[in-house]
């Protein structure tokens, strides 16, 4: 069983951390947030009361993570990337809506990325460095720029093996990763592993 380590500049209130997590210096973690087993929380971060992060996540360092936001396992946080719960935030509001923010399975998001609240973060998709993502990100996609665009799909290995340019010549064809050889199929503007995809899909 992997031991915690709290940094002793950390200040950690949860009692609801995972074994092997490591919370590093000058970073708080709200009574009432939850953190999984061996994540790696840098330092300066800010884990507001209702947050959940699951196993295996990396949150680097200056970054704050609001109630309603909800990391699943294996996600990677970029420094000083930037999370919201409030889309028309105002400094005193009785009335103000909490919009949740997924982050999904395995996916990535870039440094300094600004995430907008309200949203799902597909399972392996890459969000790049500075982005502004004000939608939804579909499974596998990357997506660059502000406002976010998908310019491709990404491998579960990282690797981006197929741009937009060029998903003509990919349309219901398998598309196969030169870096570990997975493969899978864009189709009906899908990216979608071989070994997941249903009978219903290969029609």
């Amino acid at each position: 069983m992997g031991e915690r380590f709290f940094h002793k500049l950390a200040l950690v209130e949860s009692d609801d951390i995972g074994e092997g997590t490591r919370i590093w210096a000058f970073t708080h973690v709200m009574k009432g947030a939850k953190i999984g087993k061996y994540c790696n929380i840098g330092e300066h971060c800010y884990i507001e009361s209702g947050v959940i992060i699951g196993d295996y996540c990396t949150v680097k360092n200056g970054i704050c993570l609001w109630d309603g936001i909800v990391l699943e396992d294996y996600v990677f946080l970029g420094p000083c990337a930037v999370f919201t719960n409030d889309k028309y935030p105002r400094s005193r509001n009785k009335d103000w809506e909490l919009r949740k923010t997924l982050i999904k399975r395995n996916a990535t998001v870039g440094a300094g990325a600004i995430i907008l609240c309200g949203i799902e973060i597909g399972t392996y998709s890459l969000v790049g460095a500075g982005a502004v993502v004000t939608k939804s990100v579909p499974d596998f996609a990357v997506v660059v720029g502000n406002p976010a665009r998908v310019v491709g799909y990404s491998c579960t290995c990282g690797k981006v093996i197929l741009r937009m340019s060029e998903k003509g010549k990919f349309k219901n064809a398998k598309v196969i990763c030169p870096k570990c050889s997975s493969e899978f199929l864009y189709k009906n503007g899908s990216f979608l592993p071989i070994s997941s995809i249903s009978t219903e899909h290969r029609k």
